[in-house]
C-alpha cells in the first residue's frame, strides 16, 4: 500500500513540475512581461532572471530570452555593460532565427532591439530584412501564424516613430487587422 502511495505521489509531483514549467514559459505571458519589462526596471530584472533559466531550444522562447537580455541593457548604467547585454542578445537572436527564420514574432523582437542600437556599433545588420519579413507577415494576416492581438501590436509599433518609411506606413495603415 505504501509503495503505491509513494508511486502516486511521485507521479503527481512529476506531472505538476512539468505543468509548472510549461506555464512558466507561456508565450502570451512572456509577451506581457516583456512589454512591462521595457517600462519598469524591477519587472525587467524578474523577466531576465526567469528567461536566463531557460535552456531549451524553442526558437520563440529563445527570442524572448534574447529580448530579456536586450531590455536589461536599458537599465545598465555602464556603457560597457550595455554593449555586453546587446551582444549577448544578438547572439541568442541569431540562434533563434537559425532555428525558425520564418517566424515573424522572432523577427519583430530582433527588430525592436536592432532598430534602437546606434548604427556605428555594427549590431543592426538585420533591420531591413526583419522589417520586410514583419510587413510581409502583416500583409498575409490572417493567413500568417500571427494572432490578431499580436498582429495589431506589431502593426501599431511599426507605425510609430521612424520604424518605417512613409510608403511602408501607408501599406500598414491599409491593413485590416
Amino acid at each position: 500500500m505504501s509503495k503505491s502511495i509513494l508511486f502516486l505521489f511521485l507521479l503527481l509531483f512529476l506531472y505538476s513540475s512539468a505543468w509548472a514549467d510549461s506555464t512558466r514559459y507561456n508565450v502570451s505571458q512572456l509577451r506581457l512581461q516583456y512589454l512591462q519589462a521595457s517600462k519598469e526596471e524591477a519587472v525587467a530584472h524578474k523577466f531576465h532572471e526567469k528567461m536566463s533559466a531557460y535552456n531549451e531550444n524553442d526558437p520563440l522562447l529563445l527570442a524572448y530570452k534574447a529580448a530579456s537580455e536586450a531590455v536589461m541593457a536599458k537599465y545598465v548604467w555602464n556603457p560597457y555593460g550595455k554593449l555586453k547585454q546587446i551582444k549577448i542578445a544578438n547572439a541568442i537572436f541569431e540562434d533563434a532565427v537559425a532555428l525558425d527564420s520564418d517566424n515573424a514574432e522572432i523577427r519583430f523582437l530582433r527588430f525592436t532591439l536592432e532598430h534602437y542600437v546606434p548604427r556605428y556599433l555594427n549590431l543592426s545588420a538585420h533591420v531591413e530584412e526583419d522589417k520586410k519579413m514583419i510587413i510581409s507577415s502583416l500583409q498575409a494576416f490572417p493567413d500568417s501564424e500571427l494572432s490578431e492581438p499580436l498582429a495589431r501590436t506589431m502593426r501599431d509599433f511599426m507605425l510609430t516613430k521612424d520604424h518605417c518609411t512613409e510608403a511602408e506606413k501607408r501599406i500598414l495603415r491599409n491593413l485590416s487587422i
